[in-house]
């Protein structure tokens, strides 16, 4: 099994949609601390290139879905904290097309970037006291390209108020 395969299997659901990737980073600690590379533009994930980099600061049990791109890709990484991200391929010409995954980002799981492709639907819910999500986009922001969808729209039925699975 991959490096990139385990992570997957540690912070992901077993379904993964067609263009969905995890990224495994590499920690460096010292006694100082740690460094963590994120992104490279030489990444072969990351070929769309940049266009934006935001930061969004959600507190405990925040919840924020659906979002939907239809050119845009996005690059997710939750330093603080932990959340649950939610993805739905509504691609027609996608061999994933509606299918759920979920992927667990933060300090609890193993440290990783999720590229999310255009057409996937995607959300997440705050799982700690307090989370940061660092994002890279594509593009710059453009309300043309940007899509909502209701949290409970009867088409995906999925429970946000549904805890990560025990195992």
């Amino acid at each position: 099994m991959s490096t990139q395969d385990r992570a997957m299997t540690a912070a992901s659901s077993d379904t993964t949609i067609e263009g969905v990737v995890l990224k495994p980073l590499v920690t460096h600690r010292d006694g100082r601390g740690f460094f963590r590379e994120l992104i490279r533009v030489t990444d072969e994930f990351f070929g769309e290139g940049f266009g934006q980099w935001s930061h969004s600061r959600m507190f405990a049990g925040v919840a924020k879905a659906w979002h939907i791109h239809w050119h845009q890709v996005d690059w997710w990484y939750v330093p603080v904290g932990n959340i649950k991200v939610a993805l739905y391929d509504m691609r027609p010409d996608s061999p994933t097309y509606k299918v759920l995954q979920e992927v667990y980002l933060g300090d609890n799981y193993e440290p990783v970037v999720l590229r999310i492709p255009p057409g996937v639907a995607h959300g997440c819910k705050v799982l700690s006291g307090e989370a940061h999500l660092f994002y890279i986009t594509s593009q710059v922001y453009n309300p043309d390209d940007e899509g909502r969808i209701p949290h409970d729209d009867p088409d995906i039925g999925y429970d946000w108020t549904a805890l990560p699975p025990i195992r």
